[in-house]
């Protein structure tokens, strides 16, 4: 027994359209540049020194140190 209540037609995208699946759009800052590129690296320094004061509970994490992290992980994969 089919139901009353109509199936919707499948939304169509453009071509263009396709963010949704690339993820969130990044805001650009004028100027602005991400400490992983001003040290040359590929790791994420912002992301490992969100972990580290996260790990390090109430005591302060300096810039230097999730730089340094980053080299030494980034060294050690490669």
């Amino acid at each position: 027994m089919d139901s009353i209540v109509p199936k919707p037609a499948p939304k169509t995208t453009a071509v263009g359209s396709v963010r949704g699946k690339l993820g969130k759009a990044k805001a650009t800052v004028p100027g602005g540049k991400s400490r992983s590129s001003k040290a040359g690296l590929v790791f994420p320094v912002g992301r490992i020194k969100r972990r580290l004061k996260d790990v390090m509970n109430g005591q302060r994490v300096g810039v230097g140190s999730a730089v340094y992290l980053a080299a030494v992980l980034e060294y050690l994969t490669a």
